[in-house]
């Protein structure tokens, strides 16, 4: 159960994975779209009927971090969050592939700590949560092998990223690795990067596992 502060501002930041598709209007039936971000801003409504809390969906699909740096202060300054969350890094690496040139994993990392310390400048107590990049598996041989052989430096940057910043890091490739063993993984990611409404609900089961609890607890 979520136990969140009157007035809190959950932001949910990131590429397509976040973006589920969210409506880009007022009509409140889609405006967090569909996906784990969906499930947990389902919960954190219900389990505080009695706080005024906000929850904001800001993902956009084909994102980079140097996207997220770009629309920055629109979208997340501006709207004040006091809990972050941010899924991002498999297009730097898609982007990689397709024209063979990218930010390296370093690059990344710079762009990274740049957006958090602008957030962090607004409020130094934001709770951060720095969800972990993953890939399952592609049809397209190259691309899957090319994915797989790199996913894990950006992921790497991450998990640096959050630890350095106090941040809650969500592990993820290895919960799908693990699934991968005894499952079809294209019932999870149906295409190596996008989850699958099952592949949504493992995402929103960690994230609670590793996030919840030291919430509650601010």
């Amino acid at each position: 159960m979520f136990k969140l502060k009157e007035n809190d501002v959950i932001l949910f930041q990131g590429d397509s994975i976040t973006d589920g598709n969210r409506g880009r209007n007022n009509d409140l039936n889609h405006i967090h779209g569909h996906g784990y971000q969906y499930i947990l801003a389902s919960e954190m409504y219900i389990d505080n009927l009695d706080k005024n809390i906000e929850v904001i969906n800001r993902g956009i699909s084909g994102n980079r971090i140097a996207d997220l740096h770009a629309r920055w202060k629109e979208d997340c300054i501006d709207l004040k969050p006091t809990v972050l969350s941010i899924l991002v890094g498999i297009n730097d690496l898609n982007y990689h592939f397709e024209t063979g040139s990218a930010p390296t994993p370093e690059k990344y990392s710079e762009t990274y700590r740049s957006i958090l310390d602008r957030a962090l400048s607004q409020n130094p107590d934001l709770f951060i949560v720095i969800m972990e990049p993953f890939f399952g598996i592609s049809e397209n041989k190259e691309f899957s092998d090319f994915m797989q052989a790199n996913v894990g430096r950006y992921a790497a940057e991450a998990r640096k990223i959050a630890d350095e910043y106090n941040a809650v890091f969500v592990p993820l490739q290895d919960m799908f690795d693990e699934y991968a063993k005894t499952t079809d993984i294209f019932k999870l990611l149906w295409d190596g990067v996008h989850p699958t409404t099952g592949g949504h609900q493992l995402v929103t089961k960690r994230w609670k596992e590793c996030v919840e609890e030291k919430l509650n607890a601010r």
